[in-house]
């Protein structure tokens, strides 16, 4: 495949467009959300919008403007990210699966409509596009846009985290109790993945830890409750 390369000194130009195209993105599923939460449809479309959209963007801009460095799609630093991505993914994982527990040891209540999707539908299968859709939006797209604009990194997280967090109201074909869980899940995952960027340069690290995230959930559905 050859790959187009951006002419340079168009920096500034190919930051605005990052920026254009999430931001724009994200409008787009927030709004086909709102929709179809007061449909029959529901989230799905906005949902359907947000994986391939997340995806076909960022693999169109980096293929089109040679730009994979540019968004941390790389191999610079990837063990380096991995090694740290693996680390901080185990940590949550455990920190999971312990919350989990105390929260079904205190009378909590399964999180039943993720899990008739997840397991009757079977879209647990399909977790990890998601992951990667979910990455290569707001760590990658957005992250590398925002950073390069200038934006102070922290508060780089914190933007990307908190729309992160937001987007779970939009996307998910659940109650709002379960959606709130699910935004609370993505707190620590917005945080470790944003700082690895930062430290790596390379979002390998958060689709790793994301990835370890996603067996502890399967964990949460198929053995934490067998043992409360």
């Amino acid at each position: 495949m050859v790959s187009r390369a951006m002419p340079l000194g168009n920096a500034e130009q190919s930051t605005q467009r990052r920026l254009t195209w999430s931001f724009g993105l994200v409008g787009v599923i927030w709004i086909v959300g709102l929709i179809g939460h007061f449909t029959v449809v529901k989230e799905w479309p906005a949902l359907f919008i947000y994986v391939l959209g997340g995806i076909g963007l960022t693999v169109y801009y980096c293929w089109r403007y040679n730009a994979w460095q540019e968004v941390y799609i790389t191999r610079t630093n990837l063990k380096t990210a991995l090694l740290w991505g693996g680390g901080i993914g185990l940590a949550l994982f455990f920190m999971d699966v312990f919350n989990t527990y105390q929260y079904y040891r205190g009378g909590g209540e399964p999180m039943a409509q993720m899990e008739a999707i997840l397991v009757e539908m079977k879209l647990l299968y399909l977790f990890p596009v998601l992951i990667i859709a979910e990455e290569f939006l707001w760590r990658g797209l957005m992250f590398s846009a925002l950073l390069d604009r200038g934006v102070n990194k922290h508060l780089v997280v914190v933007i990307t985290t908190l729309l992160y967090m937001a987007n779970h109201f939009a996307v998910a074909p659940v109650g709002m109790l379960e959606r709130g869980l699910m935004a609370v899940m993505a707190l620590p995952i917005g945080i470790a993945a944003g700082y690895l960027v930062i430290k790596t340069k390379n979002l390998w690290g958060g689709v790793t830890l994301h990835m370890l995230t996603m067996i502890s959930m399967a964990a949460d559905i198929f053995i934490i409750p067998n043992l409360v």
